[in-house]
């Protein structure tokens, strides 16, 4: 097993997934399961000719603080049989084995689609994963599966049949946590309840494995969620650039928007507990930007003038009635939403900011918070096009933001019967919190960005002082 996890380690680094850049990882081996045998090519078999093994391991990086679980798909083949691409090659271990990159081996995907959509337990040394699935599709079909490109924090495949099936997609967790994942638990219930607002849920896959924080006892969490893929379309981000970049009117398309979120918050309040908003929440709430913007002004010195009007924000915030608490989308930008020609907006991945612990995720949390996520999005439609477009008129992209952004609240408010306008305290203050964090975020990773939340920090605090 040393050789695995040494292999592992060397290969991890290179991943999209991998959260700790720049270094080693520090790999103690969890446990590992292999699918049921009916649902794989060779699922338990020695490696050897034309067969493979398919296991996927649970490995914790012990150098990141906290700690970091991961979930690691393999498939084990023959060396003299592989075929696959060198990029998703993990490696070696022992003489005439290689080790590929499960989502990438045909293996791996087959015996995935069918745990999700028939179900079983797959099974391995202190550790069941177990499907269930919670949407019939036909089980009889060939579906081939790819690797949906570009994402970060997970791996989804897409598996397509020839004869007209709803395509699927199934998103693999790569960091994995104890509890119900809010991805699974939140799309699955808007679908069951009729909301047309998110893809039909297909099924899911939990796992259970050694609570690696303790000494004993055993911890159930998610590993995969498959659900109805919607294919040629666009995500919001993509139709608002191309929109913006040719100048045309975004209104209305913002205002179904923001109707449309206003509609899936107003599910999750019928289907979740709510809250009501104690004086705890604010203070927690207010304590937490207080904090953000410490850390930003260590890191952006630019914000440090504008400290005393942002905290008057904040203190202004903290002075007006707050909505109950509920649960929300949590991530909410114009990249987590898809146009879908005949139905509307479609909202997707409901699993929370990923670098928050799973533990702040599930909880209930104010619904202009994603409100404020979708008004910083506007934005930087706004400010990617000055930094891509230097010839077009910085103010004409301004005007188009900002027609987009009073559309989405105004769309907001018509369905949510909040009395709401961009004006308002509360949402000011989260959109402004927002804009530190993205401060922090591109001064770190993007550097020639970064103008784009300070500008945005220097209108909000300028428009709060107007009002004041």
């Amino acid at each position: 097993m040393d050789s695995t996890l040494a292999c592992l380690a060397a290969w991890m680094p290179r991943q999209r997934w991998y959260a700790a850049k720049g270094r080693l990882p520090s790999l103690r081996l969890i446990a590992w399961w292999e699918p049921p045998a009916s649902t794989s090519e060779g699922a338990g078999e020695i490696v050897g000719g034309g067969d493979a093994r398919v296991r996927t391991y649970l490995v914790a990086d012990e150098g990141a603080l906290p700690a970091v679980l991961y979930q690691i798909p393999v498939v084990a083949r023959a060396t003299a049989s592989v075929d696959a691409s060198p990029d998703h090659i993990i490696g070696s271990p022992e003489p005439g084995t290689t080790f590929i990159d499960g989502p990438f081996d045909p293996a791996y995907a087959d015996a995935l689609l069918a745990l999700v959509t028939v179900g079983g337990q797959g099974r391995g040394p202190r550790a069941v994963a177990t499907g269930h699935p919670t949407r019939i599709v036909p089980s009889d079909l060939s579906r081939s599966a790819t690797v949906l490109a570009g994402e970060q924090s997970n791996t989804s495949l897409i598996y397509r049949s020839d004869d007209g099936a709803m395509p699927i997609i199934c998103k693999v967790f790569r960091q994995i946590h104890p509890g119900l994942n809010p991805d699974i638990e939140l799309q699955t219930a808007l679908a069951d309840a009729g909301s047309t607002h998110v893809p039909q849920a297909i099924g899911s896959i939990e796992g259970a494995w050694p609570d690696p924080a303790t000494a004993g006892g055993t911890v159930t969490g998610s590993l995969a969620f498959a659900q109805e893929f919607l294919p040629g379309v666009e995500d919001a981000w993509r139709v608002a650039l191309h929109a913006a970049a040719r100048g045309e009117d975004f209104r209305d398309r913002a205002h179904a928007l923001g109707a449309a979120t206003a509609d899936v918050h107003l599910s999750l309040a019928g289907l979740f507990p709510t809250q009501a908003t104690e004086p705890v929440d604010r203070e927690s709430t207010a304590a937490t930007w207080r904090r953000r913007l410490a850390i930003a002004i260590a890191e952006v010195p630019a914000i440090a003038d504008r400290r005393e009007a942002i905290e008057a924000v904040y203190a202004r915030a903290t002075s007006v009635p707050w909505p109950p608490l509920q649960r929300i989308h949590g991530d909410y930008h114009l990249g987590q939403v898809l146009q879908v020609p005949g139905r509307g907006w479609v909202l997707l991945d409901f699993e929370g900011e990923p670098l928050r612990p799973m533990s702040e995720r599930v909880l209930s949390d104010l619904p202009l918070r994603d409100v404020a996520g979708m008004l910083r999005s506007f934005d930087y439609v706004a400010g990617s096009i000055g930094l891509d477009h230097p010839d077009r008129s910085p103010d004409a992209v301004r005007e188009w933001a900002l027609n987009a952004r009073r559309s989405f609240v105004e769309g907001y408010a018509s369905v949510s019967g909040a009395e709401l306008d961009v004006e308002n305290a509360l949402l000011a203050a989260l959109e402004l919190d927002k804009a530190v964090y993205e401060a922090i975020y591109e001064s770190r990773n993007r550097p020639t960005w970064v103008t784009i939340p300070l500008r945005a920090i220097a209108r909000l605090v300028g428009r709060a002082a107007a009002a004041a």
